[in-house]
Formats: structure tokens, C-alpha cells, sequence
């Protein structure tokens, strides 16, 4: 990949950006590590993979404890060795590890395994027993301390949310991470709208799609080929540019080939119309009623 190339990819994520609710902008195009650290052979191609997306300017680096049993936390420890400080680094704890005395412990061995002092964002992964208000305060205790700078949770609804925001630290929480993609527009019925309403914005993972039936319908469908055809884009590009499209949602999709990093990347540089936007979202239209949230 030529020297401009990276430049022009680079410049157009510093301009698709989202801003957190203490004003931090974050691009818009991140990387998310699901399913990395499972094979030690393929640790430093996936570490490669980072570095890369790094170079592109996709900064946000997405991972969890669950993730490979804390390898592909590993894994973004080898991929920032020397570079700590050019990416914002976010990881999860599990909701069985959502109490005071036990999120602190979970956090410890993050960084620990993360080689880092700091979490730029730290979320919790889902909502299990633990009261949402318990891990609100043990969450600003974790940023008290220094260990976070930021908190936020993951595959919450409108509901928990809303019982989040009432709790003594909850207003604290800066993002909630959920399934999005264009097969997948549930929320975009009463949770998209309540976050807009308090300026929080969402991180979309598998904004691809899991793989399977439906990835395989949104890459061949017609209306997708004929957007990424009069861009001269690729489906998967145009997937993801629509799921950026109104500034308030950042997209962490998995690569672990320089191709597909590449590929990722560069769907930043893509502007759909409102005509294209339209036609896509008549292919895959939202439900037209609550649904329960999609998670996988």
C-alpha cells in the first residue's frame, strides 16, 4: 500500500468521527478482536493486523476477558508494544465479575494481560445479577483510581438503560456497544432514539453481520452490489458506511488479513446519498414494532 493512499484513508476516519459525552472524538471505523487469541500460531498475524489498522488510523481497539479466555487481550498487547498511547484501548468485563471487590480484580488482570496502566474505555460486557447501580459506582471508583479513564456497557436495551441513568453514578456511562448492522435495525425503534436524546452515542459490533445466512443476504444483495458498484466499493465498505452514516454510531469490525483491514478502513472515504440510504433501507427495512435486542 502506497505512502498516499494511507494518508487519504487516515484523513477521511479524522473526519468521520463520533464524540463521547466528555467531548473525546473517536473515528468513526474502529477494530474490534472477537474471536482472536484463540490460536497461539496466528497471534502475531493477528498483532499485524492491528498495528495496520493502527497505521490506517483506526484507532479504537475493541476487546474483552471472554474473548479467547484473555488471549486476544494478549494479542493487542503484542500489537501495541511501543505504541500504547496511538490507540484508544477499550475492553469488557464479564457481568459475573460486575460487583465492587470483583470489577477491580477483573480490571487488574485486563491491564495486566493488556501490558498497560490504563483502559481508555471500559465496559461491561452484559447485564447478568449484579445491580446496574453497583457496577455504576465501582466503575467511577475504577476511574477515581486511575485504572479507566471512561466507562460504558454492552448489550444493554432501552429499559436497562433507562434504569442505569437513574442510579446515583449512572449518568456516568458514555456508550453502549450493540449489535448493528442493516439486517439488524432493532434499535433504531426506542433504544438509537433515547441515546440521541442524551448524547450518547453507540459502538456497533458485527456491523458486518455474524456469518452465516444473513451476511451472505446483505453481501449479495442487489441493492448493496448496486451502491458498491456506483462507488466503485466493495459490499462490505458499504455496509459499513451505512451503518456510520449519522455521526453518532463507531463500527468495530474484526480483520486479521492485511486486505481486510485495508478494505475496512478505506469504507471511511464513502458517502451515501440519501437515495442510496433510502433504497438500502427498503431491502432491510426496521421492524415496525419493539423487538427484543439482538445479541450474539
Amino acid at each position: 500500500m502506497d505512502k498516499r493512499n494511507t494518508e487519504e484513508i487516515r484523513a477521511a476516519l479524522e473526519q468521520r468521527t463520533i464524540k463521547l459525552a466528555d467531548g473525546t472524538p473517536l473515528p468513526a471505523i474502529g477494530q474490534g478482536t472477537w474471536y482472536m487469541g484463540e490460536v497461539e500460531q496466528e497471534a502475531e498475524r493477528e498483532a499485524d493486523a492491528l498495528r495496520l489498522g493502527l497505521d490506517l488510523g483506526m484507532t479504537v481497539i475493541d476487546t474483552a476477558e471472554m474473548y479467547g479466555s484473555g488471549g486476544a487481550e494478549r494479542v493487542v498487547a503484542r500489537a501495541l508494544r511501543g505504541r500504547r498511547d496511538e490507540a484508544f484501548l477499550v475492553s469488557k468485563a464479564l457481568p459475573s465479575h460486575a460487583g465492587s471487590a470483583k470489577l477491580v480484580e477483573a480490571c487488574e488482570n485486563s491491564l495486566r494481560r493488556l501490558e498497560t496502566d490504563r483502559l481508555d474505555l471500559y465496559l461491561l460486557h452484559w447485564r447478568g445479577r449484579v445491580p446496574l447501580a453497583e457496577t455504576a459506582e465501582a466503575m467511577e471508583k475504577l476511574k477515581q483510581s486511575g485504572k479507566i479513564v471512561r466507562w460504558g456497557v454492552s448489550n444493554l436495551d432501552t429499559a436497562d438503560m433507562e434504569e442505569l441513568w437513574t442510579a446515583p453514578e449512572g449518568r456516568g456511562c458514555e456508550i453502549n456497544q450493540v449489535l448493528y448492522h442493516l439486517g439488524s435495525r432493532g434499535i433504531e425503534h426506542d433504544l438509537l432514539p433515547w441515546q440521541r436524546r442524551v448524547g450518547m452515542p453507540i459502538m456497533a459490533y458485527c456491523p458486518l453481520a455474524q456469518g452465516g445466512s444473513l451476511r451472505r443476504e446483505l453481501m449479495e444483495s442487489s441493492e448493496v452490489r448496486r451502491v458498491a458498484k456506483r462507488l466503485e466499493a466493495t459490499p462490505a465498505q458499504v455496509l459499513l458506511a451505512w451503518v456510520i452514516r449519522s455521526g453518532d454510531a463507531l463500527a468495530i469490525p474484526k480483520a486479521s488479513s492485511p486486505g481486510h483491514v485495508l478494505e475496512n478502513a478505506a469504507a471511511a472515504r464513502l458517502c451515501l446519498s440519501d437515495e442510496d440510504i433510502a433504497q438500502l433501507e427498503q431491502a432491510f427495512p426496521a421492524p415496525g414494532r419493539k423487538v427484543p435486542l439482538d445479541i450474539v
